[in-house]
């Protein structure tokens, strides 16, 4: 690859998760303090984009990959998203904000995938490449995140400013990127999309207790990201968003140290140390404060890259492990649809339903609330641990003509 080309998707990267990293883990604080919304109004705002993670694979594979360059696609999307962002600043009804970042999110979703396409299509080796240009997304996110803490924007609807100014930045130079024409002979059809061919590896014992794990585990990463921020500045943190971004940080050290852990704890020990992260980060938000049990704050939030890295990336390369070459994409399709819009979207309504049940005189309990995903976690390890085996052999294999059952 060109030394300008690699420049080129690591500034998109850049751009891409800066877009995103200014408004997403602030909005629930936004809508709270600005807008007067409940618990559940914030889960629904949250769901939204769960709702656009079901919708933008089928646009993508179905619609932006077989009839335009995907760059060209990046870029329109990128400028719509900064005009909804435009009469999104300017609402401060709580219910047509919900239609708003719905539709915001409809923009936004598909460019998720569309990043990942134009990058890979420029590589001769993407395990090799992939992962320095990947990079610069996280780094974008905790640049953004630091400036959102140190100016105390996390509340304010500057975080949606920001977004729409960066957005309109990457849909112009997304015009600029390298040409990433369309593939109609190879267009992804409905079924790729949907996972409907991997429907065959639900046969393992082993991968449906794991897909349903990853789906009900979801529900309490939705936890996190719609409450940590307001409950860390109801505790009297200060600096809350430079104090998340820590979180990215470990992300980034954890995911180098998946090979070595993967040697010697092989997969499903890697897996079960992700959900016992999960239930002490849970913990550590319920019992932590703002003053001399501030530490536990710092670990749970540290805690997030063993948390995702040990259960989402370790189950991502479980899967393609298990699916083999001929079904690896459909399996793929089918947990990223059951993980990020089933089970992140019933997480994001529940945390707005448990916040608002949790809520007196307009004070919330939080050690209450945070013990309702912690609870979660701890069902979905038991279910783990005496259920799943980390056999080494793939799915049973079934021939061509044999029905997918749905």
């Amino acid at each position: 690859m060109k030394t300008s080309v690699r420049i080129q998707l690591m500034v998109m990267m850049f751009l891409q998760f800066f877009v995103w990293g200014a408004w997403y883990g602030q909005m629930s604080k936004y809508m709270f303090t600005q807008l007067g919304a409940t618990g559940v109004q914030v889960g629904n705002a949250y769901a939204a984009f769960s709702i656009a993670m079901l919708i933008a694979p089928f646009f993508v594979g179905m619609i932006a990959d077989r009839y335009f360059a995907a760059q060209k696609v990046l870029g329109i999307l990128n400028l719509a998203g900064a005009a909804v962002l435009y009469f999104l600043i300017q609402t401060r009804d709580v219910d047509t904000f919900f239609w708003m970042i719905l539709t915001y999110c409809l923009t936004f979703a598909p460019t998720l995938a569309l990043i990942s396409s134009i990058a890979m299509q420029q590589m001769k080796s993407s395990e090799k490449e992939f992962p320095a240009i990947r990079v610069m997304g996280t780094v974008a996110w905790i640049i953004v995140s630091n400036i959102v803490g140190y100016y105390a924007l996390g509340d304010k609807v500057a975080i949606f400013e920001i977004s729409m100014y960066s957005a309109a930045v990457l849909g112009i130079f997304s015009f600029f990127l390298p040409n990433t024409p369309p593939n109609p002979s190879e267009g992804t059809t409905f079924a790729d999309i949907a996972g409907l061919d991997a429907f065959r590896l639900f046969k393992d014992r082993s991968f449906t207790i794991f897909f349903i794990s990853s789906v009900l585990i979801c529900i309490p990463l939705s936890f996190y990201y719609a409450m940590a921020n307001p409950s860390l500045t109801d505790s009297g943190m200060a600096n809350v968003e430079n104090k998340m971004s820590l979180g990215q940080a470990s992300e980034v050290i954890f995911m180098l140290l998946i090979p070595l852990a993967y040697t010697r704890l092989g997969v499903k020990w890697m897996l079960v140390v992700g959900l016992f992260a999960w239930i002490a980060r849970f913990i550590f938000f319920g019992y932590g404060d703002g003053g001399s049990g501030e530490w536990m704050f710092y670990l749970a939030i540290i805690l997030h890259g063993v948390c995702y890295d040990f259960f989402f990336v370790t189950g991502q390369i479980y899967t393609d492990n298990k699916a083999g070459e001929k079904i690896k994409s459909s399996a793929q399709g089918l947990i990223t649809l059951a993980t990020y819009g089933i089970g992140m979207g019933i997480g994001s309504w529940l945390s707005g339903v448990t916040a608002d049940y949790y809520t007196r005189d307009g004070i919330k309990d939080w050690t209450a609330i945070w013990m309702v995903p912690a609870a979660i976690a701890v069902v979905v390890l038991l279910l783990f641990i005496l259920f799943f085996k980390d056999n080494k052999t793939q799915a049973p294999s079934v021939k061509e003509s044999e029905p997918v059952m749905v």
